[in-house]
């Protein structure tokens, strides 16, 4: 049976990527390459595709990878009735009640404002306190 799928080529860091058909049993970069149907350079998502080689081999039963897949997709390639699409997976939270948009909003307290005029209360009447009378110093004695 024959796959198409990626095949890694290009210096350390900066891959490039072709797609290959060859057997599925082989490992992408060992094994025997049937045909280069295109290239996919992951940077700026540029994708060259045969559409004519690859439509050949995908009549021939030739199983294309999930992002082969896509990659033809977007080539204009018609695929087979038993190609099986990628399904686009929704993203979901696991602990949304934790998420600070849904945590019960903390009512702050209010300040009562005071009113400019307080009304008069009775005042306060403090009793003067008796102080011990102290000793004065006498006065120097001029000459």
């Amino acid at each position: 049976m024959l796959a198409i799928r990626l095949q890694r080529v290009g210096r350390k860091g900066f891959p490039v990527y072709r797609l290959a058909v060859q057997e599925a049993q082989r490992h992408p970069t060992s094994g025997r390459v049937v045909a280069y149907v295109g290239s996919y350079n992951p940077h700026t998502k540029d994708a060259t595709v045969q559409v004519e080689v690859a439509q050949k081999y995908l009549n021939n039963g030739a199983q294309p990878s999930p992002r082969v897949v896509k990659l033809l997709k977007d080539a204009g390639v018609k695929l087979p009735s038993w190609v099986k699409e990628a399904e686009t997976k929704s993203k979901t939270i696991r602990h949304a009640d934790k998420l600070r948009k849904n945590q019960p909003k903390v009512e702050t307290p209010e300040v009562e404002e005071v009113p400019a005029e307080v009304p008069a209360e009775e005042p306060i009447v403090e009793e003067p306190t008796v102080a011990a009378p102290t000793e004065e110093a006498p006065e120097a004695e001029t000459k």
